[in-house]
């Protein structure tokens, strides 16, 4: 489950288009930045994709992404024109494709390696999904199928991309707008394929097309319901029109963090179903994921700059500035579903999983710290945005290596602080199974 946000330039601060997205999948399911760069290819060729070949481009742009190990594609990403995207797995009446397809991730990928601007990437997916469809499995150790929705946004320009199936709505987006686990296009859309009303009309979902409406014909009601997707677009959409006219990327990311309205101990080990937008993986049949993973991306025509994690649940991590003309810091092998000490991701997760033994507590103890590192290099590195690469690769590097000390002088801290377990017993029972499958020491 997952939530990404936009506020265009007439509802931020700086005038800047905003974008932010949490990726949650599986605990162990490692999550990676990588950077590749612009290409040529030859006409006529093929791209493999997590499953299927497509034909290939004559270029692609340089990209940016943010994804799952072990998946071609990813859950967010930017492009060097300035587009940037997140999906998020919606549930649908229409069944799914279970043979080897395209994935969500995969068509996510494409539109940033094909498109120029938010709108074409629009374009480019529809036309991914009018000839290929979407199909595949999505999950790492257990098999999840879904469709997918998509925000795009570019310096200038935002949209919402919504699918069932064969069957799509876009909508051209202005002010703020988030999307979570299932469809928000209702009976408004800008574009839209030729059959989405007739065919719901046909499958009896709605009277007529004067009773239509995107979401309510399309949406699947346990899927869509158990994800709590309802509850927390409500949330995401509060705090961001909360601050219309004042948006920021900190408050991007404090967003991205968010645990809930409430004001009493934090505690996500309880609940057999429900997750809020800074997700925590527990016991039950709803409460396999987590957030491995956050973006928020500054997209200042001509010198955008991004805020990347690389690890695990943004309560417990820094965002460190990167920007897609500069080569990434070294940050170990690539990861995947085992414990590799070396790798950023599984560094992260020592800290991050002592911290879910008791996290109220042990948040405190370096919450106020990771605030003001990140208020510091958040303000240079928007200023360094249009500065030379050097200085900026300089920067990038200097960030990440000092949010390497950090993490591991609060590792100490939590370690020390000697924190009484206050996990129900069932979500302990998780958590063992979970550290065992990853080989994570005791």
């Amino acid at each position: 489950m997952c939530d990404t946000l936009v506020a265009t330039g007439s509802v931020t601060a700086d005038g800047v288009v905003l974008f932010g997205k949490n990726s949650d999948h599986e605990p162990n399911e490692a999550h990676e930045v990588v950077v590749l760069p612009a290409a040529d290819h030859t006409p006529g060729g093929t791209v493999h994709c997590t499953y299927l070949d497509v034909p290939q481009v004559t270029h692609t742009h340089a990209v940016l992404l943010a994804k799952p190990f072990w998946i071609w594609g990813a859950e967010m990403g930017t492009n060097d024109q300035g587009v940037t995207i997140g999906n998020e797995a919606v549930f649908t009446k229409v069944p799914y494709g279970t043979e080897d397809g395209l994935i969500g991730m995969d068509l996510l990928r494409l539109g940033l390696e094909r498109a120029a601007t938010a709108e074409e990437a629009v374009t480019v997916i529809t036309s991914l999904l009018g000839e290929h469809g979407q199909s595949g499995n999505c999950g790492f150790q257990h098999k999840l199928f879904y469709h997918n929705s998509f925000l795009i946004a570019d310096p200038q320009d935002a949209w919402v991309l919504e699918s069932a199936g064969p069957h799509w709505a876009a909508l051209h987006v202005e002010g703020v707008y988030t999307i979570s686990n299932r469809l928000t296009i209702t009976n408004a859309w800008d574009l839209a394929s030729p059959d989405l009303v007739p065919f719901a009309v046909d499958q009896k979902w709605c009277k007529g097309p004067e009773d239509f409406s995107f979401a309510r014909c399309y949406s699947d009601f346990i899927y869509s319901t158990f994800s709590d997707a309802a509850n927390r677009r409500k949330r995401t959409m509060a705090l961001l029109e909360a601050a219309r006219g004042q948006v920021t990327a900190g408050l991007m990311m404090r967003t991205l963090r968010d645990h809930g309205p409430s004001s009493g101990a934090l505690r996500p080990d309880r609940g057999l179903v429900g997750t809020t937008v800074c997700a925590h993986a527990a016991f039950g049949p709803a409460r396999g994921s987590q957030t491995t993973g956050s973006m928020v991306s500054h997209l200042r025509p001509g010198h955008p700059t991004h805020f990347v994690t690389g690890t695990a649940a943004p309560c417990t991590s820094l965002f460190k500035p990167v920007w897609l003309d500069v080569p990434l810091p070294p940050t170990g092998p690539h990861p995947t579903g085992t414990y590799d000490p070396t790798a950023l991701f599984w560094q992260h997760e020592v800290l991050h999983r002592r911290v879910l033994r008791d996290p109220g507590t042990a948040l405190s103890l370096f919450v106020g710290a990771r605030n003001s590192i990140e208020a510091e290099w958040g303000e240079e590195a928007l200023q360094l945005a249009p500065a030379g690469v050097a200085r900026r690769a300089a920067f990038e590097a200097a960030c990440f290596e000092r949010a390497q000390d950090a993490e591991t002088a609060w590792r100490s801290q939590v370690g020390a602080a000697g924190l009484h377990d206050r996990r129900t017993p069932l979500a302990k029972l998780a958590w063992r199974a979970w550290n065992r499958q990853a080989g994570i020491p005791a």
